[in-house]
């Protein structure tokens, strides 16, 4: 089975980065490669909500992080034994899977009850030499391990056999001398032991190998009659390997990892224990295999495509740890860097999903009506309806291909978009709807962009939008957090900004700014006009 590859966007995301992923995954899958999986980094906004549902799509999973876990690795998956099954069959398994030697023991429902160990086993066989007692072994595992037959009538019942286990040999002593009647004798073609032992009323008589099974076919006796094809010497030893895993399993101090632990804080663990097998539980807490220290020496890294971003602030937690396989975006180069090549594909456009709608055409290939139509939504609403300056010919060209496929007015499919916006959400939901950090020299800076065709309702709450970006900038230690209310009927943009007001000024060459809030007349970029004006002031 190949492995899973992600395709995700960057955090707070908006609906070119939800959409972009969707339809790379799409073109990927219906290329017949691997599996990829569009991934979101955070909550919907509610453009985005409104675009899925109106085209029909469900939103993409959430992906929290991309840190290797358990569930990357190719941990072992060996047969999981019920608390009754006899010893002797899990010897069996770790004979026939020499890289067994430890087998999960789990209750009737799944989960976790112990550890059975090929050294577990053999301790337990080295304790019947100095004490050959069978304690409750039940009755089908004594007959499992010796392929033995009860020649009893069949009204004789037995659930299980207990005693001290003895050899009944000829010696000079008289057979069975001394004998506790509550022992389980082993003995061959002996017909004078069997009748004592039916005489001592022994808890069990066992026939090796012996003709005498059909002499007491059918006797009525509360001694258990047990015959068996083997000898006296392997029936006695396998005799022992019938009780349950369940009395010699470690269920003490158990050590056991979930699907969704991090390799990180499993080597730890695993370096700290002497143990060689450590069982893997899921959600449930059901076990799913076991992971030995081999298995941490090279994982399985998550294979992760990069769209609408190369930033490392604005991805998914964990990327260091991440196989980075692909980029696709049409923003400036940032900070991600890679130790081999990889799928590089950045192009000046107004929106990703221009880049990937050209992939489609490259291929052959046309997305079908319901994701043309999403595709074209994002593009709409990447470049505020083609009037931001990032917008080129091709965007209005792509654009104007998926809308027919879609049979859709692009005109009307702009208003849909930007009226789909909430103003009444509370400050803090309005700042993270469509939110980045930006890096520029020794600045650290937030910007909040939200896209509409009302700018009124937003700035009725201009105070309490003001309040929210000031904690918002002290708890995160911005140098400056902004906030773009971008009206695509008036192209420009009513600025609210916490910090050095002399910085906007100077930024966007104003005579004076009242406050904090001014209106910039032509800006509704924030890639393409807002981070370039403060990267070239700051140097």
């Amino acid at each position: 089975m190949e492995q899973i590859t992600y395709v995700c966007g960057h955090r707070n995301p908006d609906t070119d980065s939800i959409v972009s992923a969707m339809a790379y995954a799409s073109l990927r899958n219906t290329l017949g490669e691997s599996e990829y999986i569009p991934a979101r980094l955070g909550h919907l906004n509610d453009e985005t909500s409104f675009l899925l549902k109106r085209f029909g799509f469900q939103p993409p999973m959430l992906l929290s992080t991309v840190r290797t876990q358990v569930r990357d690795i190719a941990f072992d998956r060996p047969p999981k034994l019920g608390k009754n099954v006899p010893v002797s069959h899990a010897w069996e398994i770790m004979q026939e899977n020499p890289n067994q030697s430890a087998l999960p023991v789990t209750n009737e429902d799944g989960t976790l009850f112990g550890m059975v160990t090929a050294g577990g086993i053999a301790e337990s066989d080295m304790r019947a030499i100095s004490c050959p007692v069978i304690a409750d072994a039940p009755i089908f595992n004594v007959l499992s391990a010796i392929e033995g037959t009860i020649i009893n009538r069949d009204e004789n019942v037995f659930d299980s056999i207990s005693g001290e286990v003895v050899f009944a040999l000829p010696d000079t002593g008289g057979y069975l001398h001394n004998v506790n009647p509550k022992s389980i004798i082993v003995c061959g073609q002996q017909e004078e032991v069997v009748e004592k032992a039916l005489g001592l009323k022994v808890n069990c008589i066992i026939l090796c190998q012996s003709n005498l099974a059909e002499k007491y076919h059918g006797i009525s006796s509360d001694t258990c009659i047990i015959a068996t094809p083997y000898d006296a010497w392997r029936a006695a030893r396998l005799l022992y390997q019938a009780t349950p895993v369940s009395r010699i399993a470690r269920t003490d101090d158990l050590i056991s990892f979930q699907l969704d632990d991090f390799i990180d804080d499993v080597q730890d663990a695993v370096l700290k224990n002497r143990y060689r097998s450590f069982p893997v539980l899921d959600s449930d807490g059901k076990v799913v295999g076991t992971l030995g220290r081999y298995h941490l020496l090279r994982p399985n890294r998550k294979r992760l495509v990069l769209v609408d971003h190369n930033e490392m602030s604005q991805s998914v937690p964990g990327l260091d740890q991440a196989e980075l396989v692909g980029i696709i975006d049409h923003h400036r180069l940032g900070d991600v860097e890679t130790g081999y090549p990889v799928f590089m594909r950045n192009e000046p456009v107004g929106s990703t999903n221009t880049i990937v709608a050209t992939m489609f055409q490259e291929h052959g290939l046309m997305p079908g009506a319901a994701l043309a139509g999403l595709m074209a939504a994002a593009i709409i609403s990447d470049t505020v309806m083609f009037k931001s300056p990032t917008t080129t010919p091709k965007d209005r060209r792509i654009a104007e291909r998926l809308a027919r496929i879609a049979g859709l007015d692009l005109e009307s499919l702009g208003r849909e978009v930007f009226s789909a916006g909430s103003s009444d959400k509370p400050a803090a939901a309005l700042l993270k709807t469509d939110f980045k950090e930006y890096h520029l020299t020794d600045h650290r800076i937030g910007i909040s962009q939200i896209t509409t065709m009302e700018t009124g309702p937003l700035l009725k709450r201009q105070d309490e939008l003001l309040r929210e970006m000031g904690k918002l900038k002290e708890e995160s230690k911005y140098d400056m957090v902004l906030l773009m209310i971008t009206d695509v009927l008036r192209e420009g943009t009513d600025l609210l900004f916490n910090g050095d007001k002399e910085i906007i000024r100077q930024a966007f060459n104003l005579q004076k700014i009242r406050g904090s809030h001014v209106f910039l007349d032509g800006v509704v970029s924030r890639k393409k006009q807002m981070v370039p004006a403060l990267a070239i002031l700051w140097g």
